[in-house]
């Protein structure tokens, strides 16, 4: 059994369940939309986000319909995300296969984001889930405003590590507080247990800390393109500490590499040695593993059961995967 499988345990039988009932959500009359949403569903990814929904959920109570509707809200929120974030990135690519603005086009791609997040806001509104529909749109919300604050940042090639973590909060982050917080919220009306639960958003951000080093440290045997940041010229925290640690000429040199449109592979493997002798792999796997023991000290806060056992599994392997 893979680590994902191992993971999933306690609530495989829910997350199989969920498989039909997000897949009856995601039907159309209209012949195009169809034929896309199909090709959607059939390259989901390891649902993780979904996972995360179910097993909150069960931590804290009975997983009954509500964790169904949270759980298929946070998918269709992920999902148009990915679809908006391919349009953003101009990225042809998505999971291995073409993206849907590369197989259609971009403001096809755009509309289907738009249909999935109205979707999800029918859904939430069908079954009477306000109170998810809340969390869920401040997460959107606080996407779009990371989104907008790495783009004005990343044309400048002036992110400092304030500015890393506000943005990471704002994406990445927000969407995993989500995750924890509806699938609490779908079994308990407790804030206090609410709120704790918003707070896991910790492990979202050493995911994404994670995902950062593996472009600086993936040695070619990942699924990720060793310096594919660097490609688009996306400053992360491995490249931020080093350039606070260099020479302002080093900084400049470094800089310069970063801001041009094309870039042999030595310009790369030369920043990629740059993020390397100045400690930037090791600082930024330093503060991974502080968000780490955050999200780990919140499980601690309950009793041991299963349950608790694969989220805590869950925490390590963000850490610890190769892709």
């Amino acid at each position: 059994m893979s680590e994902i499988g191992r993971i999933k345990k306690p609530v495989e039988e829910e997350m199989a369940q969920f498989e039909a009932y997000f897949g009856r959500t995601m039907q159309s009359n209209i012949p195009l939309l169809k034929i896309i949403l199909n090709y959607i569903f059939r390259r989901k990814g390891k649902q993780m986000r979904p996972l995360l929904v179910f097993l909150s959920a069960k931590l804290n109570g009975e997983i009954g319909e509500p964790t169904y509707v949270a759980a298929t809200l946070i998918e269709l929120l992920h999902t148009a995300s990915l679809v908006h974030d391919d349009v953003v990135d101009d990225a042809t690519e998505r999971r291995g296969a073409l993206s849907i603005n590369a197989l259609w086009n971009s403001k096809i791609a755009v509309l289907v984001g738009d249909y999935m997040l109205s979707k999800g806001l029918l859904v939430s509104i069908e079954k009477n889930r306000v109170e998810m529909l809340e969390i869920v749109s401040e997460a959107v919300k606080s996407m779009a405003e990371g989104e907008l604050l790495q783009l004005q940042k990343s044309r400048k090639l002036n992110i400092k590590e304030d500015d890393y973590f506000r943005i990471i909060s704002r994406k990445t982050a927000a969407l995993i507080s989500a995750c924890t917080a509806c699938g609490a919220r779908s079994t308990t009306s407790n804030p206090d247990t609410i709120q704790i639960m918003k707070e896991f958003e910790s492990v979202g951000i050493a995911f994404q800390i994670r995902d950062d080093i593996l472009d600086y440290d993936g040695n070619g045997l990942t699924g990720k393109i060793s310096g594919n940041d660097i490609k688009e010229k996306k400053i992360t925290l491995p490249l931020i500490h080093a350039l606070e640690k260099t020479s302002i000429v080093r900084k400049k040199n470094i800089l310069k590499i970063i801001g041009n449109g094309k870039k042999s592979r030595s310009d790369i493997e030369e920043v990629i040695s740059f993020v390397t002798e100045y400690g930037g792999i090791k600082y930024a796997t330093l503060k991974m593993n502080q968000y780490r023991d955050k999200a780990l000290a919140i499980l601690d806060t309950y009793p041991e059961s299963e349950v608790r056992s694969s989220l805590r599994d869950f925490v390590y392997y963000t850490v610890s995967r190769d892709k």
